[in-house]
């Protein structure tokens, strides 16, 4: 199988011309100190230790009135702060230079200083490219990022971009950790050999036909670099782009070149970048716990993929991965259709479905994608680049050219904002699981401003909702099992999950979170067994003809072992009546 890279497609290059200049800059959300200081309202005095204002607070209000007096102004002290010092209140902000100079003229006051402001420090970045940006900081369709900043920005956490590789670029090299070329084919890589450490992006353009009858040819796309720049660029250094988890790392990891990628290459890409061992490659010193995969092709989930992401899950990696480019069901698009992934789709400036995404049940939620054109102009042309997603890039239309900075489209670019966000929350809290960071993800989104025809998840990713949740609340562990279990007529059938890294006995409160898609819940009699064999039964043939069952369960497991594997247990007893479990989950 192979598979291709999920930007917007284009034959013509993505750099502005003169004919075609460079949107006005927009004004940017205030975010930081203001450029001036605010006029102080109060004052802080300090008096030396052996005057009697420094211990009597009478004496202190006596001292201020005068001295506020003399000063023809009105001065009242207000409290003692726990320093010692006293707090004065001004009768207003421009009487603050008269009263200082009456305190600072005493000899019995140590100093004084106006009660100046704080501010949250989420500094407006400086890059020159930001005010392109609105996919990270406009209230209609931004990811609201700027707020999540003064939090975290992704230190200590390495993402994985498994795509093209990566082409130098200034202002990405200094968050760049080694990588590796999974690409098999000499022909595909075009490095002259197959695999190796080697993962610079050599180029991926084409002729026509040479990628099957009818394929147009294109020039080098240099994805995987664009992509990269959305999620870790050097950020606030005069120059280009911001990147949304500018602390963290970027680990590129080779798999498509000429024509795309195979599948084998890429599950083997996956394995490694999450810290499994891979026959004949050396193991990752750096392993990631973000994957980003803006790639996929036709058809659903093969084991093959599914395999490799659960263990990639299962060591502790969050799976991004883009819904796909053709305006139809996720669903019938790999990898995107894999359980145990955050399956993005791409939204607009207006906040609505980008007319390219894919859309579906599967959707787990939006993020800006783009539209460097309009959905009735020509593809492959540029009318709207403010409307794309300014990244880091290359002008060489074949093999590497000069670094630039251009705008793309697609839920390519709509997978690394997700991804940057799941950094931002590693960061912010290294004990989140990947179930927790897409749960969070999900339930912190926020409603797309426009429509979305078909489904786009929970809404609208939304970071500073995000990292605010995550670190405000202590986390509880929980594990999940996304993968369905077909439930046949008079069957019995079991789905596993695995804890690990609790301590101690599971609470008298341990809630299991069921969701079993079936006809007829009359049918079905449905237990949690403990890893010691023990068995609790949440449900047993009650609701009649209803369908389905979604619903929290309260079970005390407190005399069991926490860790180890648990298994819901599903029963029919009757025919006529078939479903699946389609997701369970423990939270201690």
């Amino acid at each position: 199988m192979s598979v291709t890279l999920l930007a917007g497609t284009a034959t013509t290059s993505l750099a502005l011309t003169a004919a075609d200049p460079a949107p006005a800059a927009r004004t940017i959300p205030a975010a930081g100190a203001p450029a001036a200081a605010a006029p102080a309202e109060n004052l802080i005095v300090g008096y030396k230790s052996s005057a009697a204002e420094a211990g009597s607070n009478d004496a202190a209000a006596a001292d201020v009135a005068a001295k506020g007096k003399k000063a023809s102004k009105k001065a009242t002290f207000e409290r003692r702060l726990g320093t010692g010092a006293a707090l004065v209140t001004l009768g207003a902000p421009a009487d603050a230079a008269a009263v200082m100079a009456q305190f600072r003229a005493d000899p019995d006051v140590a100093y004084v200083e106006p009660d100046s402001r704080a501010y949250a420090l989420a500094v407006t970045p400086n890059d020159t490219e930001y005010a392109k940006q609105w996919d990270l900081f406009e209230p209609t369709a931004g990811m609201n990022v700027p707020p999540a900043w003064d939090t975290t920005t992704g230190s200590g956490v390495t993402v994985a971009v498994i795509d093209t590789g990566y082409v130098a670029h200034s202002d990405l090299a200094a968050n760049v950790v080694a990588g590796y070329d999974f690409i098999s084919s000499s022909t595909a890589a075009r490095d002259g050999n197959g695999r190796d450490n080697n993962a610079a992006d050599q180029g991926d353009w084409t002729a026509a036909g040479e990628c099957g009858v009818g394929s147009k040819a294109s020039d080098s796309s240099w994805h995987g670099t664009h992509v990269a720049g959305t999620i870790a660029a050097a950020t606030s250094n005069s120059k280009g782009v911001a990147g949304i988890a500018y602390g963290a790392k970027i680990q590129p990891v080779r798999v498509l070149g000429k024509c795309g990628g195979a599948t084998s290459d890429i599950v083997d890409a996956i394995t490694w970048a999450s810290g499994g061992t891979v026959s004949g490659v050396p193991a990752n010193a750096t392993p990631a716990k973000v994957i980003n995969m803006s790639l996929g092709g036709s058809g659903a989930c093969t084991a093959t993929y599914q395999n490799a992401i659960n263990a990639a899950v299962g060591r502790g990696t969050t799976v991004v991965v883009a819904a796909g480019n053709s305006n139809s069901d996720a669903a019938g698009f790999s990898p995107a259709s894999c359980n145990n992934v955050i399956n993005v789709a791409a939204s607009n400036r207006t906040g609505d479905r980008s007319f390219y995404s894919n859309y579906g049940a599967i959707i787990d939620v939006a993020a800006p994608g783009g539209e460097t054109r309009r959905a009735t102009d020509t593809p492959g042309t540029i009318t709207t680049p403010e409307n794309g997603i300014w990244s880091t890039l290359n002008t060489g239309a074949t093999t590497p050219g000069a670094e630039n900075y251009e705008p793309y489209q697609g839920t390519s670019m709509a997978a690394p904002h997700v991804a940057g966000l799941a950094a931002l929350l590693k960061s912010a809290n290294s004990a989140l699981t990947p179930a927790q960071i897409e749960s969070a993800i999900k339930t912190n989104a926020r409603p797309l401003a426009g429509t979305c025809t078909g489904g786009c998840g929970t809404g609208l990713a939304d970071a500073g909702a995000t990292v605010a949740a995550v670190t405000s609340t202590p986390p509880t562990p929980g594990f999940e099992n996304t993968t369905d279990f077909a439930i046949g007529d008079n069957t019995t059938v079991e789905s596993p999950v695995t804890v690990t890294g609790v301590t101690g006995n599971a609470p008298a409160a341990l809630k299991v979170g069921v969701n079993i898609v079936h006809t007829y819940i009359g049918d079905l009699k449905v237990d949690l067994v403990a890893p010691d064999g023990t068995v609790y039964t949440v449900h047993n043939r009650t609701g009649g003809s209803a369908d389905n069952i979604n619903q929290v369960y309260t079970v005390n497991a407190s005399s069991e072992v926490a860790n180890g594997t648990w298994k819901l247990r599903v029963n029919d007893n009757a025919g006529g009546d078939t479903g699946k479990i389609d997701s369970w989950n423990l939270t201690f």
